[in-house]
Order: structure tokens, then sequence, then C-alpha cells
């Protein structure tokens, strides 16, 4: 059975587990050779070779930094790439192919933004060696295999590249100017205005690029992404930052780009976007940091059910241990719930921008999900209600204790995440620290942590908290599918356990579903104004808010997931004309 030997280097401290524990306790080591001896960094390393996959070291090193893993039979060969000798193995790729959106999906840290950079050409894949591969050994290396023929087109010429990174909020730090004047200048197809004109960036042809937002940004990305001669499209999480009017346009419009004469390939967490956006699926297991494989690749139906069940049937592969599941929405019952707080006749003024809340009320023990575009007032209605922002008229209960998590964190702090998590470690660990994954970063600086892991810190921080309402803006930001739901079954077991309740701000709608059991709407025109609706049953909500998209959604026969229809299918007809948006 091949088996690989993974550090993650960051975890590996010798200098806090008594000189190099794993060293001194290595069989190997002490028969008189040397499988773990020290690295050139100073970090343990391991000779694979020697080691018999005793178990001895991963689960001795304090830190979890270590990791012996049996991998599957069917591999059977080197991987496509390495980062460096016990660093994270990729084995085999997704394929793009003519004429199809592609889907990449799997949790973060298994490899699938670094697949998509070996496509792209932007990663040199080594083989699992200490030196970049030649691309007749790449090709060789898939000889038989859809992506043989990717290669060779890619070194004869006949493939041209245009790659959107995952982290637009980058961009900035290396491009300046109008947004105007760099799109202009990646427009290599004559079709500025068309693109333009479909990711409504009309309004931000003037701005300069270090002053938009993060959405924004993301639309522009997208956008010189497109306007590149290519014939081979990736986009790394194209709807990060953006609302759910914005993510459904950018789903048709990432369609569009796959012709006859174009490949697409897509990294999407959305399971809903990722559902409407792409015509096959292939699926990135494996273990986190440590090494990662792609599937072959299947209708997007049959990936997404797939992967929600956690075991590949046709490979006999099982990478989770247990499925993950929906449940239909039934009509919550409130009516002996107590009013928990309330407010009345808010309004605010931002600059040009009103906000107006008329009346609302959250009861007890319950979990409020907040719709609405970006600019229409969401974040600042939140924050009156945390008390951040003052309100100009109106009033808000001030009865209650308010845990609040900001939209945007902080993580320019030089603390330790153990002494942020304090509260959560001593008193929820099994609510909070274990289900968010969290352990592992409790000795980690603040300001060195991912968006993800900053995210979860986050969540975890505020849900620590003693009080009566839980107020989250965008917690699904940053973190996978698998993350998400964690997230959410944590929130719900914190309001359970607090007879609290919680307010969710978020654009992902399966999210959304799997946690609210109202929704608050809020409308309006991005910019200008916003009114919030007020707090409406689950499927009364819903029907409003998917109106204003002019969408419907269904509930999958095999998982029961949300699944947004097709526009003009027999489903969408038929759900519109019953007035029936969210689900039949």
């Amino acid at each position: 059975m091949p088996r690989i030997a993974v550090i993650e280097k960051d975890k590996c401290h010798p200098d806090q587990c008594g000189n190099y524990l794993c060293i001194r306790l290595c069989p190997i080591n002490r028969a008189g050779d040397e499988c773990i001896v020290k690295g050139e960094d100073t970090k343990a390393k391991i000779i694979t070779e020697l080691c018999t996959g005793c178990g001895i070291c991963p689960k001795k090193c304090p830190f979890d930094a270590i990791h012996i893993i049996n991998l599957p039979e069917q591999l059977g060969k080197d991987p496509i790439h390495r980062y460096g000798l016990n660093g994270f193995h990729l084995y085999n790729l997704p394929t793009p192919l003519f004429g199809k959106v592609v889907g990449v999906l799997g949790r973060n840290g298994i490899g699938k933004s670094t697949a998509v950079k070996i496509l792209a050409g932007a990663v040199h894949p080594n083989l699992g060696k200490d030196t970049e591969a030649s691309s007749k050994e790449v090709i060789d290396y898939f000889k038989g295999q859809e992506a043989q023929l990717f290669f060779e087109k890619r070194k004869s010429g006949e493939i041209a590249v245009a790659f959107k990174p995952q982290a637009v909020e980058l961009i900035p730090q290396h491009s300046t100017g109008k947004v105007c004047d760099l799109l202009t200048k990646v427009d290599e197809n004559n079709r500025f205005d068309q693109v333009v004109q479909q990711l409504d960036l009309r309004k931000l042809l003037d701005h300069d690029i270090t002053t938009i937002s993060g959405g924004e940004l993301q639309r522009v990305a997208i956008a010189a992404t497109a306007l590149k001669k290519a014939n081979v499209y990736f986009f790394d999480e194209p709807t990060s930052y953006l609302d759910i009017k914005q993510r459904i346009r950018t789903s048709s419009f990432v369609q569009e780009l796959a012709k006859d004469d174009t490949a697409v390939m897509v990294i999407e967490h959305d399971l809903i976007i990722l559902d409407s956006m792409t015509d096959l699926v292939h699926i990135m297991f494996g273990e986190q940091a440590c090494y990662g494989i792609a599937s072959l690749p299947k209708s997007t139906k049959a990936g997404i059910n797939t992967y929600l069940s956690g075991y590949i049937q046709d490979e006999n592969m099982r990478f989770r241990d247990h499925a993950i599941t929906f449940h239909a929405k039934l009509p919550g019952d409130i009516k002996g719930q107590g009013v928990l707080t309330s407010w009345s006749g808010i309004h605010k003024r931002l600059g040009p921008f009103t906000l107006s809340a008329p009346n609302g009320i959250i009861k007890s023990n319950e979990v409020i999900g907040v719709l609405g575009e970006n600019g229409i007032g969401k974040t600042s209605f939140v924050k009156i209600l945390a008390g951040v922002l003052q309100q100009d008229e109106g009033a808000v209960s001030t009865a209650v204790r308010v845990s609040y998590k900001p939209q945007y964190i902080n993580n320019e702090s030089e603390g330790m995440v153990l002494s942020v998590l304090k509260t959560a470690i001593e008193k929820y660990s099994p609510q909070l620290i274990t289900p968010l994954e969290l352990k592992h970063l409790l000795e980690k600086p603040l300001n060195t942590l991912s968006g993800g892991e900053l995210q979860r810190v986050a969540i975890a921080e505020c849900l620590a908290r003693d009080a009566d309402l839980y107020l989250l803006d965008e917690p699904s930001a940053y973190l996978d599918v698998e993350q998400r739901l964690a997230v959410s079954k944590a929130i719900r077991s914190m309001i359970q356990l607090r007879a609290a309740s919680a307010m969710i701000v978020d654009h992902d709608l399966l999210f959304i579903d799997s946690i609210a059991d109202r929704i608050c709407v809020v409308d309006g025109v991005p910019a200008e104004n916003g009114v919030v609706r007020g707090i409406f049953p689950m499927e009364e909500g819903m029907n409003m808010f998917l109106e204003g998209l002019g969408i419907t959604f269904r509930r999958d026969i095999e998982s029961a997931r949300p699944r947004a229809n097709k526009i003009g299918s027999q489903a969408d007809r038929q759900q519109k004309s019953e007035g029936k948006l969210y689900y039949l």
C-alpha cells in the first residue's frame, strides 16, 4: 500500500516539544537508522522510504504536525505535484472540456487551487520530484487520459489560457488606475461594452481600482479574465463577495463563455450556483493540508449528490464517514415564543444613502436569515441592532445582550488565537472548538491566519459570548461547503443551549436555507435607499425575495438540497404560475 509522510511545517515546533520528540521516539531511529531527522529548515523531516507506518510519531506529536497516511491502492503512481519531501501531495487533475463548464468541488486545503494553477500554467508540476517536470514528462504521466490531449494542445500553442485567481482582494496591491483603463488594456476580443453591460460595471468605470469594494473587485476580475483572448478560462471562486443577484448574473455570464471551441473550469463553494453554472463536476477529496485526489468527472447533479454522500461508488472510495443531509422546510410555529427584541420607525442617513426599518420583532429561540443585494443596508441595519451604529430616528429595544460578528474582520492583531477563544475553550469546546476545527489554530498569531481560519475564529468568539441575540454578518465567507454547514450546526447548537436567538446576514441561499426559521427581506436601490420589509415566515419571505430575482427553487429528490430551476423550464413556469417560488 502506497504511503506518504506529511509534516505541516507551521505546526512543527521542535523547541517546544522537548527537542525533536519525534526523532527520539521513532523505532527506526532508535534501532540506529535515520528515518526522522532535523531538516535544513530546523523542522523535522521524515524519510518516507524508511517509514514503517507504526503511527507513533503522529500520535505523540503534541502539535498534530505529523501525518503518516496510507493511500488508496488504486493511486499506484507518483503525485502530479508535491510541495517538498514532506509537503502536500496532489494526485490526478480535473480536466477542462471544450463546450462545457466543468466545476471543481471540495474542501479547503485539498488542492483545488493548485490543480487549476497547474492546468493554467501558473504552477509547474514536479511529479513528486525536487525539480520541475518537462512538458513531455507531464504528457506521458497522463497517457491515455483526457488530460494528455489538454497538455499536448497547451504545448503546441493550441490552447490559450485566462485565469482569475482566488484572492481578488490583492489586486489593488499590484494594479493601479481607473477600472476603465485596466479593462481596456486587457480587451483582446473587442468585447468591452458587452462584458461591462453583462456584469453591470458601467457605474464603476471611472473609479480607481484601489477604492472599490470586494464585490466590485470580483466582477472587475471576472471581466478582465473574460476579455482576454483565450479558449480555456479558469475561475477560482468567482462568487466570493457577490450578492445573490450578482451570483446569478455571473453564473449566466460564465455559462455563455463555454462554446464548441472554448472550455471553462470553475472552483465554487456555493452549491446552488455551482449546480446552475456547470455541466460536469470533479470531486476533490483526500486529507486537508496532506493530499488531494481528483475524481473522474460526473454530471453536476450526480457529482454534487455524490459529494454530499461522502462515497464515490464507481471508484469505491469513501472520503467522509457521514453523509451531509438536508430536510424540507416545515412551517415554523413561533406563536408560543416570547418577544426577545423589537424595533420601530428606524431611519438612518449615511451620506446619500437612506435606510428605513418600519417595525419588526425577533422571537426567542429562533434564527433569522437576512437577504438582500449588496449596498442595500443589511450591514447598517445589523449594526444598529448591535448598538455599533446609532439610528437618526426610531427605537430599538435595548433590554437584550448582543454579540456581534462584523462582516470585515481585523486580522492585524499579533495576539494568539488561544487568548481570543479563552471562553470558548473553557466552556464550549464540544459546541465550538471541535466542530469548527479550531484546535490546531490555538497556538497561531491572529495575523497569520487565512481568511477561512480567521472567519471560524471570529464566529467562535462571537458565539462564546454570553448574549441573548447573536448577530453574524456574512459568516460563510471564505468557508467551504462542509465548514458552512458546520457553522450552521454550531449556531443552532449555541442558540438552543442559551435559549437565545440569532440574525444571520449571508448570500449563500443554501446556508440560509439550512439554518433560518424566518426571513428578513431588505430591498430598495443599492447605494441609494434600503427598506427592511420585516420578518416573515420562511416560505413567504423566500417567495418575496425570489420574486425580485425572477427565479424559482425546488428540492432535489435524492438529497433534499435546494436547487434553482432553469429559467423557463416546466418546473419554473409551474411554480411561478402557482406563486410558490420557494419549493413545491
